[in-house]
């Protein structure tokens, strides 16, 4: 199976199912004499981690990762570094009725497609599940970007038709936290989480937006022509569980605007040049220029659902599917790490390349 393998000079290789005993990560690239913080590690897992609140799956995964090697006395060796995070909480018997079914919006047929045969026990490799196995890499190379100065931070922006209508430069990302739905605008926070348990007590599911922001990117990461930084950074994006669209910078609004209206003009300040506006969304021809890097990624809403719907079996009869499980009725809260995770390993990726491109 390929396709598992992130990056090239900071590289990741993930792996494991939603229900086998473990999944895991092995990380290749890290610089060594670089702290690991096993605490920001975990603190960066349990806010992925299932079980966290009501508007979640109720999956109880502690999620504790364990370093296996790469790391003596609490610093990188310069060795591949791999972890590992047990399952706890599979109950593999709540995909039983499904175990010869495609589930509509799943990968459950594709998967049957291409391999000829799959892990129906919660999707299998194909499980959001496998995303800790990111948070955790991506958790690493947090702290490597914090040691250069590169400070990255996603929200929830919209939850259905329930949207922030301030820009993030108005909005306080310290109180990104301080609600289950992870949006710093509080009051419509709580219109978000009221939305969202109306939509699970029906038995439904709704998608949603995430918003990411990344401050003290420094001019000159991006590899053209093929592995552009925003280029790169939608191949991450769109590779998360659900993420159906991504944009950065203007994005589709930048369509209804000129030319004389979306250019961003230069100006110099304290010895470094910036732009007065930031259409570009701080990439042009595919390098950092300096200013804010920030992109949007929309999410579909969870294909499983309580109802009952049509679909087929693997004989190509018609069946109907039910959903049983644990599920989560919006997975915007939950991605939130996960994007904030694969913006990291794709500058830390670039960050790494950019050394070896000047004496």
């Amino acid at each position: 199976m390929g396709g598992n393998i992130f990056g090239q000079a900071f590289r990741i290789t993930t792996f494991g199912e939603s229900h086998g005993k473990a999944i895991g990560v092995i990380i290749d690239g890290c610089p060594a004499g670089l702290a690991i913080d096993e605490n920001f590690i975990q603190q960066e897992l349990d806010r992925r981690r299932p079980g966290q609140s009501n508007i979640v799956t109720q999956r109880k995964e502690s999620d504790i990762a364990q370093i296996l090697s790469g790391v003596f006395e609490g610093k990188s060796t310069g060795t591949p570094i791999s972890m590992v995070i047990f399952n706890k909480d599979a109950r593999s018997k709540d995909y039983s009725h499904i175990a010869d079914k495609f589930r509509p919006s799943h990968a459950d047929f594709t998967y049957h497609a291409k391999y000829g045969q799959r892990d129906y026990r919660g999707g299998g490799r194909s499980s959001a599940r496998e995303t800790a196995a990111r948070v955790a890499a991506g958790a690493i190379a947090k702290l490597y970007l914090k040691h250069n100065g590169i400070q990255i931070d996603a929200y929830v922006s919209q939850v259905g038709h329930i949207a922030i209508a301030k820009k993030y430069q108005a909005l306080d990302l310290n109180q990104i936290e301080s609600t289950a739905v992870r949006c710093p605008d509080l009051e419509i926070a709580e219109k978000m989480i009221t939305h969202i348990k109306a939509i699970r007590k029906a038995g439904d599911t709704i998608g949603g937006v995430v918003s990411c922001v990344v401050k003290g990117c420094p001019a000159g990461l991006g590899e053209p022509a093929f592995d552009k930084l925003h280029a790169d950074l939608a191949k991450a994006m769109l590779s998360i569980n659900a993420c159906k669209g991504f944009e950065y910078g203007s994005g589709f609004e930048g369509v209804t605007m000129k030319g004389s209206e979306h250019n961003d003009l230069f100006y110099q300040e304290d010895g470094l040049i910036k732009t007065k506006t930031n259409f570009s969304g701080g990439v042009q021809g595919g390098i950092s220029n300096g200013m804010d890097i920030y992109f949007r990624l929309a999410f579909k809403p969870v294909a499983t659902i309580v109802n009952e719907q049509d679909s087929v079996n693997e004989a190509g009869e018609n069946v109907t599917v039910t959903g049983k499980g644990r599920h989560d009725p919006c997975v915007v809260p939950r991605a939130v790490p996960i994007v904030e995770a694969m913006a990291a390993l794709v500058l830390a990726d670039h960050s790494l390349r950019q050394r070896t491109t000047q004496l």
